[in-house]
C-alpha cells in the first residue's frame, strides 16, 4: 500500500518547466522586444533556438509588436504593463530600467533637438557680385530640418530666377538664389515655417570690397 501511495504522490508530482531566457537582455524571448537590444535578442535566439525564433518572428515580427503598433501611446502602456505582470520579479525590474533608460534618451533627445532649433540662425545675406550684380546667399535652414534641395526649388519657382545649392568655404552648404531677393526671402520663410521664431532669422550684406585707387 505504501509503494501504491508513493507511486500515486509522483504521478501526480508537479514538473518543473523550462523556461528559456534570452542570452543578451536575460528576459524571456518573448518579451525581448520591451527592451532595447531586439535586434540583437533576435540574432541570439536565431542562432540558439531556431524554432522558437520561427514561431516568435515567421511573419516578420512578434504578434505582440504588431498589437502594440496599433495602438494609441497610453494603450501601448497599458499593454506593456500588463505583459510585465506575468514576468519574474527580477525581470520586471530590469525591463522597467530598461524602459526608463530608453525614454530618459528619447526625451533628451528631444530636448537637445528642440534647443538646437531654438538657437540656430538662419542668415539671409546680400552678395554684390560686379557691377551692381547681386546674389543671395542662405544658409542655416537645416537645422530646422528643411531640405536645402526641395527649399531652393521653392526658391527658384516662387522668385522665378535661379537657386542652387551650394558649398561653403567652411564646408557647409547653402541655397545661392540669384538676384537680390534678401526681404522676399524672409517674408516667404516666416509665412511659410511658422514654427521658426523670426528672431532667429537676420539679413546681411556682403559687399565686394573695392580695390585700392
Amino acid at each position: 500500500m505504501a509503494d501504491v501511495a508513493n507511486g500515486d504522490s509522483a504521478a501526480t508530482e508537479p514538473q518543473a518547466r523550462h523556461v528559456v531566457y534570452c542570452g543578451v537582455c536575460t528576459l524571456p524571448p518573448e518579451y525581448c522586444e520591451f527592451g532595447g537590444t531586439v535586434k540583437k535578442c533576435k540574432e541570439w535566439l536565431e542562432k540558439n533556438h531556431p524554432d522558437m525564433h520561427e514561431r516568435l518572428y515567421s511573419q516578420g515580427t512578434s504578434h505582440t509588436a504588431v498589437y502594440l503598433l496599433f495602438q494609441e501611446p497610453h494603450t501601448r502602456a497599458e499593454a506593456v504593463e500588463a505583459s510585465m505582470a506575468t514576468l519574474s520579479v527580477d525581470a520586471q525590474k530590469r525591463a522597467a530600467k530598461d524602459a526608463q533608460k530608453k525614454e530618459a534618451k528619447a526625451a533628451a533627445a528631444e530636448a537637445r533637438d528642440h534647443e538646437k532649433k531654438m538657437t540656430s540662425k538662419i542668415l539671409i545675406k546680400r552678395v554684390e557680385r560686379n557691377k551692381r550684380k547681386y546674389v543671395t546667399a542662405v544658409s542655416g535652414l537645416e537645422a530646422h530640418g528643411l531640405d536645402l534641395k526641395k527649399v531652393a526649388k521653392d526658391f527658384g519657382k516662387k522668385f522665378a530666377t535661379g537657386s542652387s545649392v551650394t558649398k561653403t568655404a567652411s564646408g557647409g552648404e547653402e541655397i545661392v538664389v540669384q538676384g537680390d531677393v534678401s526681404d522676399e526671402i524672409y517674408d516667404w520663410i516666416t509665412e511659410t515655417y511658422e514654427d521658426i521664431p523670426e528672431e532667429n532669422i537676420d539679413c546681411i550684406e556682403d559687399k565686394k570690397k573695392k580695390s585700392a585707387a
